[in-house]
Formats: C-alpha cells, sequence, structure tokens
C-alpha cells in the first residue's frame, strides 16, 4: 500500500498529467502532499482515508502525508479521463516558515489536508488552467507558481474536509479546554453508551446549555461528534483486521448493528460490508 514516488530529495516537486480510459492504480498512500486534479470522470469512486464519495466531472483534492486513498473506474464511462497530479514533500515548507502570518491560510489547509480537501467548482475554475500549464514552467518560476497555487486554494471558500478526524488520529484545537475535554473523553470512552449528561457534566455546564456550546463551537452537535469518533474507530477496525461487523459495531458503541449500518450509510454513502471490500480487495505493498 505504501508508495515510493518519483520525487527526489533534490526535488521541490513533481507533476505528471496523463489521459486514460480507467483508473488503475490501487488503494496507496506516501509521505508527499498529493494535489489531484481529475477532469471527465463523473461516476468514478473515490476513497480518501474513511471517505467513499462518487465525483462528478471535475474535481480537485488535496491528500495529506501518509493519508489512505484511490479513485476507481466505478460507473465512470469516459474514454478521455484526465487526471494531472503534484506531489511535492511534505518538508517543502518549514514549519517556523509556516507560522509567519503571511502564511497562516497555507498552513492551516495543510493541516486539514491531513483529512483530505476537497475545493468547489468556483475554485477549480479559477485554479484548473494554472494546474495544467505547471509543467510549462522551469525551475524557481515553478515553485513560485506553486506557492502562489497553494496560496489561492487555501484562501478558497467552501472547501471540504473529507475523512473523519478520529480516522486519521487528528487532534483539532477548537480554542476551549472543555470541548478539549469532552473530545478526550468520547475518545477513551467511544465503545460505551456515553450520554449528554456525562459530557456536559465534565464541561461543568448544564445539559441544554452544553448542547448550544459544541454546536457553536464544532459545527455539530454532541451526539454527531460522538458518532463521527465511533465510525472513525470503526472504519480503522474494517480496514485493519478481520472482525465481524456486529462485533465492530457494538466494540465501537453502536447499540445495534441496524443501526450501525444506518448511520455509516448515511455518512459515508455506503455499507460497512462494501467499506471493508473497497479496501481489502486493493490491498497490495508497492
Amino acid at each position: 500500500m505504501r508508495e515510493i514516488t518519483p520525487l527526489t530529495p533534490s526535488d521541490c516537486f513533481t507533476i505528471f498529467s496523463r489521459v486514460k480510459t480507467r483508473f488503475d492504480f490501487p488503494l496507496h498512500y506516501h509521505e508527499e502532499y498529493e494535489l489531484n486534479l481529475i477532469i471527465n470522470a463523473k461516476g468514478a469512486k473515490r476513497v480518501v482515508g474513511g471517505s467513499i464519495e462518487v465525483i462528478d466531472d471535475l474535481e480537485l483534492v488535496l491528500i495529506g502525508p501518509n493519508l489512505y486513498h484511490a479513485w476507481f473506474t466505478h460507473q465512470a464511462k469516459s474514454e478521455a479521463i484526465t487526471e494531472v497530479t503534484i506531489q511535492f514533500h511534505k518538508d517543502l515548507f518549514d514549519d517556523k516558515f509556516l507560522r509567519r502570518n503571511q502564511m497562516s491560510f497555507v498552513k492551516n489547509m495543510l493541516d486539514k489536508s491531513q483529512r483530505g480537501i476537497t475545493f468547489p467548482p468556483e475554485t477549480i475554475a479559477a485554479i484548473r488552467g494554472r494546474l495544467q500549464s505547471l509543467d510549462k514552467k522551469n525551475g524557481f518560476d515553478s515553485v513560485l507558481e506553486l506557492m502562489s497555487i497553494l496560496h489561492d486554494l487555501s484562501i478558497s471558500r467552501n472547501m471540504k474536509t473529507l475523512s473523519d478526524a478520529s480516522f486519521t488520529n487528528e487532534q483539532f484545537n477548537y480554542n476551549s479546554r472543555r470541548i478539549e475535554k469532552v473530545f478526550d473523553f468520547m475518545n477513551a470512552n467511544y465503545h460505551t453508551q456515553v450520554t449528554l449528561a456525562e459530557v456536559a457534566k465534565i464541561a461543568n455546564m448544564p445539559d441544554a446549555s452544553f448542547s448550544r456550546f459544541i454546536k457553536k463551537r464544532t459545527g455539530k452537535t454532541f451526539i454527531d461528534s460522538l458518532n463521527e469518533i465511533r465510525l472513525g474507530h470503526a472504519s480503522r477496525m474494517l480496514i485493519e483486521s478481520t472482525t465481524t461487523i456486529a462485533e465492530i459495531a457494538y466494540k465501537c458503541g453502536f447499540n445495534n448493528i441496524s443501526n450501525f449500518n444506518r448511520i455509516f450509510k448515511r455518512k459515508k454513502f455506503c455499507i460497512p460490508k462494501e467499506f471493508r471490500e473497497t479496501y481489502t480487495g486493493n490491498r497490495v505493498f508497492i
């Protein structure tokens, strides 16, 4: 599953473009960041971490280091799928450099890419031509253009993260010690019947006040936040173990298999069995 990319330590980034009739590269991960522009592939299936979605004609995705990803032909019928892939080292931008004020948007985007990011159509339309012509630039000019593209992407409105936070073991800072304590508790106890009263007590707030508080801080309700954590752990177990789906459901705190299947399908657009088959059917070492 681990891809050794053609990017050498002496390079800043690599870019390659191809036109094809199908996706045939297996599920994989690598240490480099990857920016993928895909054109004319409506009906293909995209897998990024714990996210599985069927894509439209045009998409642009940024993948962080060591995050599972792949595209599969699925229902795509195009005879001319265009794919432009840019890969760059995870240390291309020094951490101190990224912490400068002028780089804050880029840093925030790169942090989010640990879960995978997809960009809205208007952003793709604005960036598409520059991505497709990036291989025409040389040397320092090409590096400057890549930096400019990444900056413009980082200020895009409505970018969407793809994979569950718990799937990637990502730690988020909601600028609230109360929320952090609650999420620590839910991550440690997701396999039990966690209640609103319990987490509200940890936050030292009345139940109703905490419900409003967590929604305001995270954009999700308490139960959605808890289910996201549970689904992230369940996704990992589906991929990395042979444990039955029913056992995984109970181990991740779902009270019955039907409820697990229903929530899983609503969030990931497929049932757990299909999710597992997507991974195990393409698990190869590269």
